[in-house]
């Protein structure tokens, strides 16, 4: 595999730290090849602005045309090329982050702004009475594999379906459907570990023990059954859920989810 790990956490000797260690070098040790891109060591951009376009920035400054044309003309900054070009050479792509007030840090969530561009992971494909773009299970990144590696500071029993933060999974579904599946990559579970800032010692062996486990599997875990748009469950140009699809009982995020 060509893995990509984007990293976002600002402290290298943090539990966030050592998991992204293990797994560049769980990885290598299994033949992989492995690129990191470590955010904050890279003092990341995380604002969008009219210098990412040049001299295709309009006024007002209008974020998707002119994110597309710069792209179609090759002239977004270095280093948004090079993180697409990174997109672009992997197999797997690995977001880890800790979840801060219930999502990601704003320099990933800036990443994601500034590297995502239109005509890029949005904006491709043909529209018709049939198709609405190539988008949710195809597009420019379709046949790559993610899952975000969260860790999170309350107990796993906050974020139950019972739980005061809600269900993780209902969490997690902006990212893991919003911007990984919405330019094709296919979605593994994700690799959660929470009430981090009390975990033991022995906790944290048995925790890299699994995580070890789950990178020695990435090959073979299945993605989660994320409908495809232009499958034939979705109305065009409506994008309406049609309707007996949905399993008894089921409802919000999870009508988006296949048996």
């Amino acid at each position: 595999m060509k893995v990509l790990i984007v990293y976002a956490h600002p402290e290298p000797k943090s539990l966030n730290g050592s998991l992204k260690d293990l797994a560049v070098s769980t990885l290598e040790s299994a033949g992989h090849e492995v690129r990191v891109s470590d955010l904050y060591a890279m003092n990341w951009k995380a604002v969008v602005d009219a210098a990412d376009y040049g001299p295709y920035a309009s006024s007002p400054l209008k974020i998707n045309s002119d994110s597309g044309r710069a792209f179609d003309a090759g002239a977004l900054t270095p280093d948004v090329l090079a993180e697409q070009e990174k997109l672009l050479w992997a197999d797997t792509i690995i977001l880890q982050f800790p979840l801060w007030w219930y999502t990601m840090p704003a320099i990933l969530k800036g990443w994601v702004d500034r590297v995502f561009t239109c005509h890029f992971a949005y904006g491709v494909g043909e529209h018709s009475d049939t198709r609405y773009g190539e988008r949710f299970g195809e597009g420019t990144l379709a046949g790559r594999r993610g899952m975000l590696v969260v860790t999170t500071g309350g107990p796993e029993a906050h974020y139950a379906p019972r739980g005061i933060n809600g269900p993780i999974d209902d969490l997690l579904f902006p990212i893991q459907h919003g911007i990984l599946y919405h330019p094709g990559i296919e979605v593994l579970p994700p690799f959660v570990l929470y009430a981090v800032d009390r975990m033991t010692a022995d906790e944290y062996a048995d925790a890299a023990k699994a995580w070890e486990q789950r990178l020695l599997t990435l090959e073979s875990t299945e993605p989660i059954a994320f409908r495809r748009q232009n499958s034939g469950d979705y109305e065009i140009p409506s994008l309406q859920l049609k309707e007996g699809l949905e399993p008894a009982g089921r409802t919000g995020f999870r009508l988006h989810v296949r048996d």
